[in-house]
Parts: structure tokens; sequence; C-alpha cells
């Protein structure tokens, strides 16, 4: 018999390495990325229009030790963070709830379908811009631009969710005698968990993206504001700088919500190769 402690032990290292290979590969990527940049900024194109990472190096660690023409860096960060948090959660509540109600009445749906279709065609940006003008600069604009973004980057994935339910099982619990309210807390939101938490991750992005959008057409502090101020000034090295603060926040971001989504989903046997998945 094959001895089953050294197997696991085998099965271990082999993941060990070909995680600290696949690691040492993105470093190399990075390394050769920023590499070429800063030579050719240095000796073939006008690092002016194009900046270079010694430059974006520099402006962050201005940011972060002196401060920035609006305040301290984590103030603007912080004030992103909350316009970006609040609205996902208005915004991923409403998707969840429309999205499961209307996916489990197709007359609603049918009805509707349209006037959701002809809001969801509506550029983001012209609706940043009416928000500051019904709400101002504040913080209930923003929100409102997240809210949007947000929730049909949810709705329609909870509303495939719902539609996607085993009909057989749907079929066994009302002969069973259950209720509307029984079938939709024990079967449908159990099974539309997986559409509605993969619709999460891509609707913080969102939700950061809609702050930012906010803050770009007219704030007062934030990460938005501060990309604006640096287009303004013709500062390359200040855009990437903020582009880069951003990124690092949705990637934090991204690992809370992989977290959770692995906590609430404990129940759900793995689904084949995903132990081996790498993204």
């Amino acid at each position: 018999m094959p001895d089953t402690a050294a197997l696991q032990r085998q099965a271990s290292a082999a993941r060990r390495r070909r995680r600290a290979g696949m690691w040492a590969l993105r470093l190399l990527l990075v390394v050769v990325w920023l590499g070429s940049w800063e030579a050719a900024a240095t000796w073939w194109i006008d690092p002016f229009f194009y900046s270079k990472p010694s430059a974006i190096a520099v402006r962050l660690a201005e940011w972060f030790d002196i401060g920035t023409q609006f305040g301290s860096v984590w103030e603007q960060i912080a004030v992103t963070l909350e316009e970006a948090v609040l609205g996902f959660a208005l915004g991923a509540v409403a998707g969840v709830v429309l999205g499961v109600l209307l996916g489990r009445s197709r007359y609603l749906a049918d009805v509707l379908a349209p006037f959701i279709k002809a809001a969801n065609a509506v550029p983001r940006i012209v609706l940043a811009s009416l928000f500051i003008i019904w709400f101002g600069f504040g913080l209930t604009s923003k929100v409102a631009t997240v809210v949007v973004l947000v929730f049909f980057a949810v709705f329609f994935n909870a509303f495939t969710g719902a539609r996607e339910v085993d009909r057989n099982l749907l079929n066994n619990a009302r002969i069973l005698g259950a209720s509307r309210a029984q079938v939709l807390g024990t079967i449908v939101l159990p099974s539309a968990t997986s559409w509605i938490l993969s619709s999460l991750h891509t609707a913080f992005g969102f939700a950061l993206i809609g702050a930012v959008v906010g803050e770009y057409a007219g704030a007062s502090k934030g990460l938005g504001l501060l990309i604006s101020n640096a287009q303004g000034t013709f500062d390359s090295a200040g855009i990437y700088a903020g582009m880069i603060i951003i990124t690092v926040v949705a990637l934090v971001a991204e690992w809370v919500l992989t977290l959770a989504e692995k906590r609430l989903l404990r129940w759900r046997p793995p689904a084949a190769g995903e132990s081996s998945a790498g993204v």
C-alpha cells in the first residue's frame, strides 16, 4: 500500500514549487516591463507625456511622505473608499433583491425588461454629471454614481442565477408542500449564490470606477480629484500614481471578497480543477 502521508507531502511540495515558480515568473514580467519602460522614457520617448517608473515612484513617495495639494493622501483614499463601499453595499443589495424577484417572476420581468435595458444603456458619465447637479459635490452624488454602476453588474447575475435553478428541485419542493418563501430561501437563493458572489468581484471594481468618475466630474476630495488635478497640470506621473493606488485598493478588496466567498461557499463541493486554478 502506498504511504498516504508521503504522497500528501509530495503533492504539497509540488504545489509549493508551482506557486514559487508562478510568483517568480510574475516578478520577472514586472521587472522586464518596468525596466523597458524606464529605458524607453530615458532614451527614446518623451517622459513629459509618458512619464517613467522612477518619476512615478518619486510622486508616490511625495504623496505619502509630504502629502498632496488637497491634504493627506490617506484622506483621499479614505474618501474614495467610503464612497465606493457605501455605493457598493446599496447597489449590491438592490441588484440582488430585484434580480431574484424578477428572475422568479417572468411576467414582471417581461413588463420591466425594456425599462431596465434603457436605464442600462444610459452613459454613466452623463449620470455622474446629473447627480452632481442634483446632489452637489458631496458624498451623495458619488454614492449615487456607484450605485448605478454596481446595481446592473449584480442585477443581471442575480436574475440569471434565479432563472437557472433546477426545475426538478422546485417541483419536488412544491410537491412536499413548501411555500413560496421557503422555496426562495432554501432553494433559489442558495442556487443563485455562486452567480451573485461572482458578480461582486466585478461590481467592486465598478464601485471604485464610479467613485473616481464622480470625483473626476467634480469633488473637493478623493483619488479622482488627484488624477483630475494631475491631468490639468500635465503631471503624467501623478496620473499614473493615482492609478496605482486605485489598483492596489482594488486588489485588496478582491482578496477580501475572495476570503468571504470561500467562507460562504464551504458547503459547495469543489469544482473539477478548482484547487489548481491560478486565477
